[in-house]
């Protein structure tokens, strides 16, 4: 049982987004007084073609409980956009809080759904981060593995594997083709195949629709339902001026190694390979890592990473609110050389002097160098988060 980083609101409504398996129901039992709450889920057929047809039904079923319920669950939420007037409806008069968990924003995003005008927030859960894993956190597993919650009860590597394995086909059938998000289902299997093997890389929409046999537009699309369907992510290119000539294009993350690992057929499950997949791995984990805990800390930190044409590269760039700046390098060593790592971020303190700069690494203490944070990787997110978390 591993407690979640996550706060859940005790009055106001809510949305809890999150892809397939990364445990909201779990943290709704745990943190709900089910004894006073009321769920609907639509993963029923049943409810969910009654609620379609009619939605006024939801309100005519709650307002007849006896006693009436506090809390209102329902799951699922983007089955029936439809249900969103009603409850918009419903909580003018604040006799409940509505608690909606969805695996996908894309109907609500393109079904005109108005979110409820902002009556109510929007919360994310993802798979476990180091921080809420402790001292049960195993780099190595995570690398191999990833950390969507379901594979920590399973015992055997093996069952791991399969788990993952059927997470994907999951995917593909529930939320692709049961929605009937895609028309055709087969080239939106290979534009995953193809993406998983480049993914951290700088996306490049032309090549990736000639591998998979569909144009420019349906790369586009496709990579908005992995961004709606919460299971990737893309991490737009540094906008802000610099003396070198900037790169645009995305880079494109997937919300989970494990699910990465599945789908780039040309990936095995041993232990990851040393050297360039190594760290490609290491730096997925870490991105992956502080997205989650900017989503849980409220820290409204916008990301970015920044290539120019000539070859200068940051790994991940941190911009606040108040617009500071903190550029970051991620690398898989347990030393760094200030020659070979550093230079990157010379070159870019020279537009940014007044920025945060630091490499999160493997080295067991922090230590600087002319002006340049090299810290092991846990106590340098720490640092993060400790310095720009509001004060609550």
């Amino acid at each position: 049982m591993y407690r979640r980083t996550i706060n859940l609101s005790k009055s106001r409504s809510f949305f809890l987004f999150g892809a397939r398996g990364t445990g909201k129901t779990t943290l709704l039992t745990r943190q709900i007084d089910l004894k006073n709450a009321v769920i609907f889920s639509l993963l029923d057929p049943l409810l969910e073609d009654e609620l379609r047809q009619n939605p006024m039904a939801l309100k005519q079923k709650i307002e007849a409980m006896i006693p009436a319920p506090k809390q209102v669950i329902v799951d699922e939420i983007q089955k029936v956009p439809q249900l969103l007037n009603v409850i918009q409806m419903m909580m003018i008069d604040k006799k409940y809080q509505f608690i909606l968990t969805g695996s996908s924003a894309r109907k609500l995003k393109r079904g005109s759904a108005n979110l409820l005008a902002g009556r109510a927030n929007l919360s994310y859960l993802y798979p476990f981060t180091h921080v809420e894993l402790g001292a049960d956190f195993n780099l190595e597993f995570t690398l191999k593995y990833g950390s969507l919650p379901e594979i920590f009860s399973i015992k055997e590597d093996k069952e791991i594997i399969n788990y993952l394995k059927s997470y994907v086909t999951t995917f593909i059938k529930e939320e692709i083709r049961a929605e009937q998000i895609v028309r055709r289902i087969d080239p939106f299997r290979k534009f995953l195949s193809v993406v998983a093997e480049c993914n951290t890389e700088i996306v490049n929409f032309s090549n990736i629709g000639r591998q998979c046999g569909v144009d420019y537009k349906s790369v586009q699309n496709y990579f908005e339902i992995l961004e709606d369907t919460l299971v990737g992510y893309l991490l737009e290119a540094f906008s802000e001026k610099i003396r070198q000539r900037q790169l645009k294009a995305p880079k494109f993350y997937f919300f989970d190694i494990g699910v990465a690992r599945v789908l780039n057929e040309n990936m095995n499950f041993g232990s990851p390979t040393e050297g360039y997949a190594r760290g490609k791995l290491f730096e997925h984990f870490i991105i992956l890592e502080i997205l989650r805990l900017n989503s849980y800390y409220m820290t409204d930190f916008k990301l970015s990473y920044l290539k120019t044409t000539n070859g200068t590269e940051i790994d991940l760039i941190l911009k606040s609110n108040d617009k500071k700046y903190i550029f970051i390098e991620i690398k898989h060593t347990n030393r760094i050389s200030e020659q070979d790592h550093l230079k990157n971020l010379k070159i870019i303190r020279e537009d940014y002097p007044k920025a945060t700069f630091m490499v999160l690494c493997q080295e067991d203490s922090a230590r600087l160098i002319d002006g340049i944070k090299i810290m092991p990787w846990q106590q340098g997110i720490k640092k993060i988060f400790a310095d720009n978390t509001p004060v609550k």
